[in-house]
Formats: structure tokens, sequence, C-alpha cells
């Protein structure tokens, strides 16, 4: 047991659910529940579900689920531990010592500590003679000392071992450097190496100020031009951005999406505290739906090159998905951000801020980027323009909005407005008829299991995996059935091994006096309460009664007893079999 019932129990009872959630997302009653967007994926329309009479929660859009503590432990990037301290500390009490395995929230502590050391390693060897190459790169870029202390900025040194060596003098130990990935192991297994060398380093901090990653840019032709850390047990990439602790502060409700940290610490330079950057790799929809806490619209500011552009293509929908309003910047001569501020010379920020003011929403964008596809000197390439804008405005969700861009089009193109919105509203409805079937789909893949990675028995043995389920949200609902159920059924009726896990669980707690679901978030692994959360969930609303209780267990009894090869079984033996399987079908 991770900690005492009574103080979990106490933890919870001082940190309602839909109160802390609130402070990441807005929320809505819908019955007895409250409903929003999800704030661990991007979406439009709310699927994150709290359900009030348990303080639980659950996504019907990416699945995630469980209680407040999984909640803050995905939200705060904590594991269990720093989770439950966050939220005492939160309620003012405090967490019994002693209590937990504390090996992997001590590993983190260390790479926090590893990462900060590092840190100062790499900027006192910036502004020491060692660090000249650096020093010299970052001047040539115009960066003022006050910005490069600001964020931190760095110099790996060429030795193999410089900050290896710096460290393990400071008292930490080999695995440790290996695990916050500031060390590699040698290839011939003995010692570890630097993994920085040579490099400019970019320190990433993240919304406490803790430094959790880093990106180091070479100074010559080698390739990769820029290095990043590896996930860790304190970062992963895809869910983190470079200077969101800066831009969270801006007084902003606009962030600057830019394509790399030099883009970013020179806007910043220039007065534009709102930029942030992905951290090496194409946006993700969880940055998406990170951005969407602290902003309601973003500007791309993308370079203008090739590369650029299919950056700014894949990030629009992810965006526009995470609810976010969009606008694309487009800066003159092709510059990138950094270029276009340093050639206008004092008049730089000025300059910015007005390309930043004149910039068109995404739409127009790429109704401009459509253009350039074809000849609107011709009939028929006003057409093809004008049909492939129709499919463009059609998905549009908001209605006013895609009135705008319908008078648009007419206007310019002298055509009669009701043709097409016609043409759009075909589109809509094939869009529509689109989405309801993948829906399904969805839907079937869920009930069939087919989709279920952690579950591999749910497909194979479907109709008992599907009473056992039921059996198990009923038990939880209605603790003292127990009896009844134990009565009529073992967990060695259970076909489906995590199904008969989850009753082994839920009865021993019921026998104890314990409330069910107090610890689940310390009991089992993410997928396992996602997956029992998809199960719990499905019959939330539901009026389960004794009568289908019985049922429950009678399909259960069938079930346990169908034999494993029926290949061996006489033909009155399987006359039998599926009529018995056919009498306890609802």
């Amino acid at each position: 047991m991770a900690f005492p019932e009574s103080f979990i129990y106490e933890l919870k009872s001082r940190n309602s659910l839909t109160e802390v959630a609130s402070s990441y997302i807005s929320l809505k009653r819908r019955g007895r529940n409250m409903v929003g967007l999800c704030p661990f994926h991007g979406e439009k329309t709310p699927s994150f579900n709290i359900y009030t009479e348990n303080d639980s929660f659950y996504c019907f859009g990416c699945g995630a689920s469980g209680d407040v503590i999984s909640f803050i432990m995905r939200a705060e990037n904590l594991d269990y531990l720093d989770a439950v301290r966050f939220l005492a500390q939160r309620a003012g009490i405090d967490v019994p010592e002693n209590s937990y395995d504390k090996s992997m929230s001590d590993l983190r502590k260390r790479i926090y500590e590893a990462n900060r050391e590092a840190a100062r390693f790499f900027y006192k060897t910036l502004v020491s003679p060692s660090g000249k190459a650096g020093m010299d790169y970052l001047q040539r870029r115009m960066l003022s000392g006050a910005t490069i202390r600001h964020f931190g900025l760095g110099y790996a040194p060429e030795g193999w071992t410089s900050l290896s060596d710096y460290l393990t003098d400071k008292g930490f130990r080999q695995k440790e450097l290996i695990a916050a990935n500031l060390s590699v192991q040698r290839r011939s297994g003995k010692g570890i190496i630097d993994r920085f060398r040579g490099r400019v380093m970019f320190p990433i901090i993240d919304l406490r100020g803790n430094v959790i990653a880093f990106g180091g840019r070479i100074l010559t032709d080698e390739k990769p031009k820029y290095l990043n850390s590896s996930d860790t047990p304190v970062f992963k990439k895809s869910e983190n951005l470079f200077s969101l602790n800066n831009a969270k502060n801006a007084g902003s409700r606009t962030l600057l999406l830019c394509e790399g940290y030099m883009d970013v610490i020179s806007v910043n330079q220039a007065g534009f505290h709102n930029a942030v950057a992905s951290l090496g790799t194409a946006l993700t929809s969880e940055q998406a739906s990170l951005m969407k806490r602290y902003a309601d619209e973003i500007v791309i500011c993308y370079d203008a090159d090739e590369a650029g552009q299919k950056a700014t293509a894949r990030a629009i929908p992810l965006l526009r998905n995470a609810g976010l309003g969009v606008r694309v910047l487009t800066i003159p001569n092709g510059k990138d951000p950094d270029e276009f501020i340093k050639s206008k010379g004092a008049d730089g920020p000025a300059a910015f801020a007005a390309i930043i003011e004149a910039s068109g929403n995404d739409v127009d964008y790429r109704l401009q980027k459509l253009r350039a596809d074809f000849n609107l000197n011709t009939s028929e390439g006003k057409v093809g323009y004008l049909e492939a804008a129709a499919g463009l405005i059609a998905e549009i969700e908001s209605p006013i909005e895609r009135d705008i861009f319908l008078s648009k089009l007419s206007k310019e193109f002298e055509i009669d407005k009701n043709a097409l919105n016609l043409q759009i509203e075909q589109l809509s409805r094939r869009r529509q008829r689109e989405n309801k079937r993948r829906e399904m789909n969805k839907i079937r893949a869920e009930l069939s299991g087919s989709d279920d990675k952690i579950d591999k028995e749910h497909q194979t043995k479907l109709r008992s995996t599907v009473a056992e389920e039921s059996l198990i949200a009923y038990l939880v609902r209605n603790p003292d059935a127990l009896s009844y159920v134990r009565s009529r059924i073992s967990s060695d009726n259970f076909q489906n091994a995590m199904m008969r896990r989850f009753f082994d669980y839920f009865s021993q707690r019921i026998d104890e006096g314990l409330e069910p679901m107090n610890n689940l978030t310390a009991d089992f692994t993410d997928d396992e309460r996602n997956r029992f959360f998809r199960l719990f969930t499905r019959t939330e609303g539901i009026a389960q009664t004794p009568q289908e209780l019985r049922q429950y267990i009678e399909v259960i009894q069938a079930e346990s007893n169908r034999p494993a090869d029926t290949s061996a079984m006489s033909p009155e033996d399987i006359t039998n079999f599926f009529a018995t399987i056919k009498k306890h079908k609802k």
C-alpha cells in the first residue's frame, strides 16, 4: 500500500477533482457530471468528463482517466509521490514519511539536481576562456549579456568527459547521469562520456522552474546541427515547449510559435516575451493542448522556406483541433523572425509588431497557398481554385467564419454566393458522414476490443469479458452485493485474466471495509487504470439492477463451463452447449 488509506481519503476530500481541474480547464455542468475540453489532447468538442459522485475523470477522446492524483500526475508531469506531495501542500496537510518506495521519486529529484548543476557548468564554461567559441557565436547572433543570463545559455566543451567528471565530483552516480541523458555509456561498456560536446547549450525549463533537458547547437558543419535531450523520467519532448515558463507570464493570451531556440530568444530580446518553440520535433497534439492552457490564439512564426511551410501546414490542424485561433506570420523576403528583426536595426521590434498585426488567419494563409496551384487567368483555373477553396472552407465549423470567406470569394470572383454555399454544404454533409462513419468504427472497435492493446483477451473472449466488466462495475457501485456474488461464482469462473485481477482486488478492499476506488492510482499502472475506467464509464448513468446482476453471473457461469475445444465434443454435446448459451443470452 503506497500510503495509509486514511491519508489518501483525507487528501482527496481536501482536493476536489472539480476544483483542481478547474484551474487547468473550463468546466460546465452536465447533469450530475462536469465536462470540458480535455487538457491532455487537442479537441474542439468536450469529451473530458468528471464524475462528481466518485470524484473520478475519464476522457472519451484519448482514454485518460483516474482521480485527482492521476490528474495532477499528467497535468504537472509528476510521478505518484510528487503528485501526492503537490496536493498535500495545496491542502496544507503533512505527507506520512517512509510509507512509499521512493526510488523513482528519488531518481527524478537527482535528475533535476544534476540538470541544475549541468546548467551552471555550461554557463560557467561559456563565460570562461574555454567557452570563447560559444560566446563568439552568441555575440555574432547579437545576443546581449542580459539575454544570455536570462535564458541561462552555456557551452559544452570539446572534452569527452568534462561534464561527467564535474558531476561525478559533485557526488552524482554514473547511472543517474545516464538516466538524465547528460552522459552515455561508452561502447566498451566501461565508464561514461558526455552526451553534449562542442555545442552552445540551451537549457529547457519547465513551468515550475526546473531544468528538465537541454538542446545543443554544434558550431561546425557536423550533423546533427541541433542535438536535444532524449526523453527521461523528468522530460518528454512531445509534451514540453521551449520558453513556456517565460511566455506564460507575458500577460498575453496570444503565443508566438517559433521554429527554434534562437528565434524565441531573438524575439524575446526584442520585447516579445510570449514566444515558444517545439523541441526538435514537429509540433504534437500534446504541445497544442499545453498551449491551449495559456493562450486563445497562436501566431505561427515559422521560417518561410519549404521546410517551414510544411511545418506550418502540419501545425494548423493540430492547433485548430485544440480549440485555438490560428494566424500565420508572413515575413518579407523569406526571412526568419531572427533575421527580420536584426535587419531592421533599431526599428526591428516595431517592424516585427507590425507584421504580427497584419498577419492573416490560417484560412487566409491556406487560400493564398492554393492560388499558387492554379492559373486564375483561365476559366479552368478559376473553377479548380474555387472548388479547392470550397473544400477548405467546408472544414470551418463556425458558420460566421465560413460566411465571411464565402462573401470574400463571391465578391472577388463575381459569382453567386448561393452557388458557392451549395457546394460547401454538399462537402460539409459528406465530411459529416465520414466523421460519423469513423466514430462508429471507433465505437465498434471499442466494443469488440479490437483496439484494446492491454487486454488482449477482450476480443477473443468478448461475451464473458463484457459480462465480467458489467459485474465489476456493479460491484464497485454496490459493495454490499459481494456476498451474493460470491455465493454464485468465484474469481476462478472469470475467463479474462485482467477482469479476474480487478474482481480479486475490489473484493479484497470490500472485505477490508475500504472504499473500492480510493487507491487505484497507486495500485494499478496507467494502462490498467484506464482500462478499468473504460469499463466503469460504459455503465455510467445506466441503472444496473439486481436482475441484471443475476444475468451477468449466469453468463459468467455459462462461459466458464465452455469447453476449451469444441472439436472434441459429440454432436449431442454441441447441441446442448449452444442451447445453454442461447438460454443465457440477453
